[in-house]
This record gives C-alpha cells, structure tokens and sequence, in this order.
C-alpha cells in the first residue's frame, strides 16, 4: 500500500508541473496526435471496405464461374451450361419449382461524380428472371423494377449518391442506345448499391455476347454446397468452379485489406519513429528539471520503483492525451465518408477496435518514450543527483 501512495504522490507532483514545460509536453501531445489520426484514417478505408463486403456475401449462395477464373469479368459461360448449372441438386426453388439461380452479365458505363465532376466507372449487373429471389435483401426506395426485356434499369442509394445522372426517370447511355433509370433500391449497405442492375439476357443482347459471366444460385441450405459442387464436377460438359459466395467476396477483398494494412503500419511506424524521440527528449528534459527534486524525494525515502513508474505514468498520460485528439480529429474528418475504390462505393468506418489499436499505439509509444529516462533516473544515485545543482 506504502508502494501505491508514493508512486500516486510522486506522479501527482510530476503532473502539476506540465505547465512549466507547456511547449515540450505539446510535442509528445501533437506527434502521437497525428501518429494515431493517421494511422486509424487509412485503416478507416479497410474497415469501410471490408464490412461492406461483409454485408455482400450470404453462406447459402454460391457463384459458378467457367475453370480458372478468378474474377467474373474474366468468366465466360454459355447459355447452355447455364441452363444446366440451374438444373443441378442443391439449388433451392422456388413455390413454383422453379430453381433460384441467376445467370449474370457485367458492364461498365463512365458517369461523372457529383463532387468533382470528374468520370468513374459504375458496374452495370444484368440479373436472370429468378435474380431478384436471389437477392432478396434487394429493396425499392423509389419509382418501380425494371421490366424484362426493356432497356430498362434500377440504381443502387450508394451509385445514386455518388454520381450524377442516377436520378429516376434519367437516361443511362450504353451500348445501342440509352437505358431508363426506372428506380432506386437499397440493399443492406452492401457492395451492390454501388451498382445498376437490369435484365440479363436484354443487357447481354445490348452487349452483342452470347455468354454469361457467371452463375448464382441460392442453395437448399449452407450445407448443399457440396453436393451442388460435386454434381457440377461429374457433369462432362461443363468446366467450372464453384465457391460460396463470402469466400469468393473475401478472396476479393483480400488484396485490398493486406495493402492499407501495410500502407498503415509503414506510415505509422515512420510517423511513430518520430514521435518515440519527441516524447524521449521530453521526457528526459523532465527528468533532467526535476533530477534534484526526484533526489530529494528518494533521500526522504521514496523508493526507486516509485520515481520511474512517475515518469512512465507521465509519458503515457501525454500519450494518451495524444490518442484522444488523434481519434477525435480522424472521427470528425473521416468516419461516414463515401470512398471509392474501382466501382465500389462505401462509408469510411473507425470502428471501436481501431479507436482501440490507436490507444494501444499511443501507450506502446509513450510507454517507450518514457522508458529510457526512467531508467536513467533510476540508476543515478541519491547523492550523485543532488550534487547536480
């Protein structure tokens, strides 16, 4: 308890006298500052991005891509294997037994952004009759569903918010001619507000095609996909992969998330780097004003152990200090922002783990700052130190 009471006796004395080294204490307070607001700013992007993906996927559905594939754009089936993908076990049906799959194709179209005016491709997704039973997390926000056959389309909030042109009534200009904006949907926050979707087949004959990207299908349940797979596999007229859909969205999203996390890391630590000798000439210019108080303190018997936990204690404080404006200004200036990254539109998000890594940070930082003028105090004797003035 004795031990408690001095380290509180010694700290509390160190505290009071931050004032007098206002100038010095700032720089620990704005170098972690600006460590933290950069480092959870980029990470914002990857949180964004990843739980929008997140919300994308759904275990029971499953997309089917020709062999080798690694994303829908470099897919091809035709329409034949489309027609027997759909005929495969596994795949729910519909009150009329009909099997909810979705044979899709992919566009772009290039629409200028309502904040700068400049061009941005959006992806343009044709769905099979049974693609909205797919999707039914798929909600109108306003006018109606496109109709089958018609050039005819409906735009997600996040595309619509984003881009000009999206409003409903508006024309899309594509491939033979300009299509109708015949509504607006939501759908969870998830990747494909980002996106227009029409009909398949009117999409793949504006197109000129004749082969889908893929095909998805929702299954009896998670558990079918196996047997969904296999039935695929045995069929000799079709070269295909099938993979769950939150597989192949997190496969896609991976690149992404292990590059701001390096990007974050590097700017971080260099910023860090910087920030550690801040908060260590400061600490050390401390220690070094109160070295005859801190002598003074040990001769009246505090201990040691009690003096360097002060200027440990300090350190963090300041660091911690740091973190709070850090998350603060990053919160206010990023988080709920629209970013973009290749067609997807999502919010920015500092989640409470990032606000958590940042205070980690902040406290590795300061407690490293702080170390090695605790140290020093620690190891110059009593007698050595008062002799210094």
């Amino acid at each position: 308890m004795r031990a408690l009471e001095q380290i509180a006796a010694v700290t509390l004395l160190g505290l009071r006298t931050i004032p007098n080294r206002l100038g010095a204490s700032l720089v620990v307070v704005v170098g972690i500052a600006c460590v933290v607001g950069v480092f959870i700013s980029i990470l914002s992007i990857s949180a964004g991005y990843m739980e929008t993906i997140a919300k994308t996927g759904r275990g029971d559905r499953a997309i089917v891509m020709s062999e080798g594939s690694l994303f829908e754009y470099g897919s091809f089936i035709s329409r034949a294997n489309a027609l027997t993908i759909a005929d495969a076990p596994g795949i729910k049906k519909t009150e009329g037994g009909r099997p909810i799959a979705s044979a899709d194709t992919m566009a772009f179209v290039v629409m200028p952004k309502k904040k700068n005016g400049l061009d941005a491709y959006v992806g343009v997704r044709g769905v099979g009759p049974e693609g909205l039973a797919l999707l039914p997390e798929i909600k109108l926000t306003g006018g109606r569903m496109f109709n089958a056959g018609a050039r005819e389309l409906i735009v997600g909030r996040s595309a619509q918010a984003e881009f000009e042109g999206f409003d409903v009534g508006s024309l899309v200009s594509l491939p033979e001619g300009d299509w109708t904006v015949t509504g607006s949907f939501e759908s969870n926050g998830d990747a494909r507000e980002s996106e227009l979707i029409a009909d398949s087949d009117t999409l793949l004959s504006a197109m000129r095609a004749n082969t889908y990207k893929s095909v998805r299908v929702l299954l009896d349940s998670p558990d079918a996909l196996d047997q969904f797979k296999e039935a695929l596999a045995s069929n000799p007229t079709l070269a295909v992969d099938v993979v769950r859909e939150t597989e192949y969205l997190a496969k896609q999203s991976e690149w992404l998330h292990d590059f701001l996390t390096v990007i974050a890391y590097v700017v971080g630590g260099i910023m860090g780097l910087g920030a550690t000798f801040g908060a260590l000439n400061t600490m050390y210019s401390a220690v070094s004003a109160r070295a005859i108080e801190m002598a003074t303190l040990r001769a009246l018997g505090f201990g040691a152990g009690p003096v360097v936990i002060s200027v440990l204690a300090e350190a963090v404080l300041l660091a911690l200090s740091g973190a709070v404006i850090g998350v603060g200004a990053a919160w206010l200036a990023f988080n709920g922002n629209a970013h973009m990254v290749g067609s997807l539109v999502f919010t920015l998000t500092i989640t409470p783990a990032l606000v958590g890594l940042g205070v980690a940070l902040a406290c590795a930082l300061g407690l490293i700052g702080g170390l090695f003028p605790a140290i020093r105090v620690a190891r110059v004797p009593v007698a050595v130190a008062l002799r210094a003035r």
